[in-house]
Parts: C-alpha cells; sequence; structure tokens
C-alpha cells in the first residue's frame, strides 16, 4: 500500500462483496486494488466523455424526425 493512500468504508450489495472477494482471489490482487482499478478505469471513461463532448460541442443539431425525413427524400429508406 502506498503511503498516499486514504482510508474508506463502503457499502457493497452482498452479491457485489462476493464478486470483489472473488476477482480479488482469482487475480492475487487485494480487494482495495480491485476496487481502485475500476475506479481509475470508470474515471479514465468519463475523462474521455467530457473530452469528446468538449470536441462536438460545435457539431450542429438535427432532429430526429429531419434526419429520417433525410433519408427517406435520399431514396435510403
Amino acid at each position: 500500500m502506498s503511503a498516499k493512500t486514504k482510508r474508506s468504508t463502503i457499502y457493497l450489495e452482498d452479491h457485489l462483496h462476493k464478486a470483489l472477494r472473488l476477482k480479488a482471489a482469482e487475480t492475487d490482487s487485494s480487494m482495495s486494488d480491485v476496487v481502485t482499478d475500476a475506479l481509475r478505469t470508470a474515471f479514465g471513461d468519463d475523462a474521455d466523455d467530457l473530452a469528446t463532448i468538449r470536441e462536438r460541442k460545435n457539431e450542429p443539431v438535427i432532429s430526429f424526425e429531419s434526419f429520417v425525413s433525410d433519408l427517406k427524400s435520399s431514396g435510403r429508406l
């Protein structure tokens, strides 16, 4: 455990706790390491999503109705 860690208490549903214990045992990791890795992955995914939203914020918005209408008028539907 790194010197820069903080202790936390979390409450899990029974089936999630069992899955966490099994995953930790299967990967020869601590439950804390499994949770930390899962949080890093989730937060990384969030950061990627937010970056994509920022990149696309100036794209034009089209309604579903307009999109379908355009597909029909172009003969693709």
